[in-house]
């Protein structure tokens, strides 16, 4: 049973999304990906939205450009945590999708990564599910554990090199 919908208003939104479900397969979680629109197909969006819970989903994680209305209107069928991810390619660079985003009415709530930041809403989605499963969060401590190394390696680098042969070799 999938634990994430990761859901998108258009196919073209599957590049960007796609990082949003490498992180999930990072951490084994299963989930679903659908393609579905707030304008285009309301009825469907909503079914999505109210269906989910029976289908063993705990966590939305929607991706959306421009008006971006996809991760409001499944908030607002469900009770489950929807995560935004505001997409970029409109006149406005996805500032419009980001402010849709983040001023959601009162009772609503969504939460919302960077514009184009999925890979961060799926490691918010491990971290929503982690709270119940001890072997997720086991996999979230050893990860945070590795971006610590990585980040003191490069550090490490840095110092070894100086920071003008540490910019070549980047």
């Amino acid at each position: 049973m999938a634990k994430v919908c990761v859901v998108m208003g258009s196919d073209s939104d599957l590049k960007v999304m796609s990082s949003c479900l490498e992180a999930l397969e990072k951490f084994q979680i299963p989930f679903e990906v659908r393609i579905s629109s707030a304008h285009r197909l309301p009825e469907e969006t909503a079914e999505l939205a109210r269906s989910a819970a029976s289908r063993g989903v705990k966590v939305f994680i929607a991706g959306a450009g421009a008006a971006a209305h996809l991760a409001g209107v499944i908030a607002a069928l469900t009770t489950l945590p929807v995560i935004a991810v505001p997409l970029s390619g409109s006149a406005l660079e996805g500032l419009d999708a980001l402010y849709a985003t983040v001023q959601m009415p009162k009772g609503i709530p969504v939460a919302t990564v960077a514009v184009d930041g999925a890979f961060n809403a799926g490691v918010l989605a491990a971290q929503i599910l982690a709270l119940h499963d001890p072997e997720l969060s086991s996999k979230l401590v050893h990860y945070k554990k590795e971006l610590a190394s990585q980040v003191k390696e490069k550090n490490r680098r840095l110092q070894e090199l100086g920071y003008r042969a540490y910019l070549e070799q980047s």
